[in-house]
């Protein structure tokens, strides 16, 4: 049976010692990551999605779920790496929502290649723009809570800026993992 997952069809997911080196890997990944940002209201655009879909897309479900949960669990224990060098105050700040919504992102992300939606560069990229499109659940949600706003008030302000850009991140990141399966001769 052909591997699913780009990291284990390349290095194999066998041993404790490489999911380690995945997981960690991953999430300093990410982390770099969102320290590339463009200043935006109300959040700076960040490459934190492109970085998350490519983990997802590349690691699978439970490597890209167990990824971004270190990630977050870095930025708890004060390390600076969210967006601007945020730490654990961004994980109850305005952006907190997306900080969590980034977790379902990468393990459906890894779902959908292992259930087979994400199988060309087309496929991988609709699921990219949709999941991209999903964390504006939590990402809107948390802040319509915090500050008792509703969703369309935040709408307008909070996500139509960045639909562009997630748009185009979805597509780099289904570029990368199908250059990936390109680059090894072979796809599940």
């Amino acid at each position: 049976m052909a591997d699913t997952v780009l990291s284990k069809a390349v290095i194999g997911h066998e041993g404790l010692t490489r999911k380690l080196g995945l997981v960690i890997g991953g999430s300093l990944f990410i982390a770099m990551a969102a320290q590339v940002s463009i200043p935006f209201f109300p959040v700076p655009m960040t490459l934190q999605t492109l970085a998350i879909l490519i983990v997802g897309l590349t690691f699978g479900s439970q490597l890209g779920l167990a990824t971004l949960v270190t990630y977050l669990g870095y930025g708890a224990m004060g390390l600076p790496v969210f967006a601007n060098g945020m730490s654990g105050a961004a994980l109850m700040g305005p952006t907190a929502g997306f900080l969590y919504g980034f977790v379902a992102m990468a393990f459906l992300a890894g779902l959908a290649v292992e259930k087979g939606l994400a199988r060309g560069v087309v496929s991988t990229a609709l699921v990219g723009v949709a999941l991209s499109a999903m964390i504006y659940i939590p990402g809107l949600g948390w802040p319509a809570l915090v500050m008792g706003k509703t969703v369309p008030e935040l709408w307008a302000g909070w996500m139509a800026p960045f639909l562009l850009g997630d748009v185009v991140k979805a597509v780099i990141a289904a570029m990368v993992v199908w250059g990936g399966w390109k680059a090894f001769g072979r796809k599940a």
